[in-house]
């Protein structure tokens, strides 16, 4: 979108919309060739305000949706307005009919272009909300596509802590195995130690018996 371009169709459209507001009343304080001509001059002013319209909706089709919303919905208000002073036109210029045909043929033509017009507002407010689903489309898929991301990462996360769980009972395992193991080595150490214990308590006894012996066969039997 070009916005030098854009606001030179915007002051052109306000320069003939300015110069036709006036026309229907000058409409009144005329008669006869001079009210047709105010006519002709209308309607020619009037086609050059639809096509200036029309050229600025062809440059807000590239402009930022933010900016193009707006433009459209003023876009709209100066239709209703050309088509209110159009009215007006019509209106006053009503007493042509009993001067000729000319006015028959402008009727006519001012009601096609009524039609257009009504039928174009009509397809901007179409576009316009195209425009919304379009963007209210976009947000939902980047809603989606971000709840997406989030899902997939929670669940890598859940499987990273799944993991280490894993590894946790392993140490676990390992750890009550090693405690198995070490309660076998304590309980056989245990009964070495006793048994050793016994044949300490044993090797004591036959010293003490040797001992009281050799005593008393040096000691006691040599005396007899």
């Amino acid at each position: 979108m070009s916005s030098e371009e854009f606001e030179k169709l915007h002051e052109m459209y306000r320069s003939l919309y300015d110069e036709l507001k006036l026309l229907p009343e000058r409409a009144l304080k005329c008669n006869g060739e001079e009210r047709k001509k105010l006519v002709r001059v209308f309607d020619e002013r009037h086609g050059e305000a639809e096509e200036v319209l029309q050229g600025m909706e062809d440059e807000l089709r590239g402009a930022p949706p933010s900016f193009r919303n707006g433009m459209n919905a003023k876009l709209r208000i100066y239709r209703r307005d050309l088509a209110k002073v159009q009215r007006e036109m019509k209106n006053n210029s009503s007493h042509l009919m009993s001067e000729g045909g000319n006015y028959g043929i402008y009727s006519s033509q001012n009601q096609q272009s009524t039609h257009v017009q009504s039928q174009r507002a009509l397809l901007l407010q179409g576009h316009e909300s195209l425009n919304n689903a379009t963007q209210s489309i976009e947000r939902s898929q980047r809603i989606a596509v971000e709840s997406e991301q989030i899902g997939t990462d929670i669940i890598e996360e859940l499987g990273e802590q799944r993991e280490q769980l894993d590894r946790s009972r392993d140490r676990l395992v390992n750890t009550g195995g090693n405690l198995s193991r070490s309660r076998k080595i304590l309980r056989t150490m245990s009964r070495r130690l006793m048994t050793n214990k016994l044949l300490l308590v044993v090797i004591i006894l036959m010293e003490l018996a040797i001992l009281g012996g050799v005593v008393y066969l040096k000691f006691f039997r040599g005396k007899k």
